[in-house]
């Protein structure tokens, strides 16, 4: 039965690795891909303007 206690944690940890990336992989594209985008260039766009905005100083 040591074996069985044994095995169990790396199982469980194995299982929900899997379900981690499926969940990344599934994520991607799509309709969430948009969203991810405009949020991702929103954010350069903030960084550009700060960085122009501080040279400017």
């Amino acid at each position: 039965m040591d074996y069985v206690s044994a095995l169990v944690p790396p199982v469980v940890m194995a299982a929900f690795f899997i379900g981690l990336v499926v969940t990344i992989v599934k994520s991607q594209g799509g309709s969430n891909k948009a969203k991810e985008d405009a949020a991702v260039d929103a954010a350069l766009a903030r960084t550009e303007s700060v960085k122009q905005t501080g040279s400017d100083a």
